[in-house]
C-alpha cells in the first residue's frame, strides 16, 4: 500500500488492492481511523470472525521488515490469506498517546528498533 486506508490482500496466488470507503470508519476517532482498526472492524471481525487478534490462533503477524514475499510464502505454506497495510506513522502514535488512548494490537511495528529506555515522550 502506498497511502493510509489502502490495503493489500494476497489470496489464491494473487495480490488485490483494497481501499477503505468513506463512512466505513470514524475519521474523527484517532484509534478507529488507524488502518489496523479499519481492517479489524470491517473485515477480520465481521467477515472472518476474528474478534481478538491477540488470542485467535487463526491469525499471525509478520513484521514489516520481512516484506511481501514473506506474506506470500506464509499463504503458500500454512495460511489462506494475507493482508498488508500502510505503516502506522509516528505522528499517529504520538497523537494517540497524547489523547491517553491505547494503540490496537499489532499496530506498533517500527524500524529501526530503538534500544530499551531510549525513547521518551514529554507529557
Amino acid at each position: 500500500p502506498e497511502q493510509t486506508h489502502d490495503f493489500g490482500m494476497y489470496l489464491d496466488g494473487k495480490w488485490y488492492h483494497l481501499q477503505a470507503l468513506p463512512g466505513s470508519f470514524d475519521d474523527s476517532d484517532l484509534v478507529a481511523s488507524l488502518d489496523v482498526s479499519i481492517l479489524q472492524d470491517n473485515l477480520l471481525n465481521p467477515i472472518l470472525g476474528i474478534k481478538d487478534p491477540r488470542t485467535d490462533k487463526r491469525i499471525d503477524f509478520v513484521g514489516g521488515i520481512r516484506g511481501l514475499k514473506e506474506l506470500e510464502r506464509r499463504v503458500h505454506a500454512d495460511m489462506k490469506v494475507a493482508f498488508s497495510m500502510y505503516p502506522t506513522r509516528i505522528q499517529e502514535l504520538m497523537a494517540i498517546a497524547d489523547a491517553d488512548k491505547i494503540m490496537p494490537p499489532k499496530s506498533t511495528w517500527f524500524e529501526p528498533k530503538l534500544r530499551s529506555g531510549f525513547f521518551i515522550h514529554r507529557l
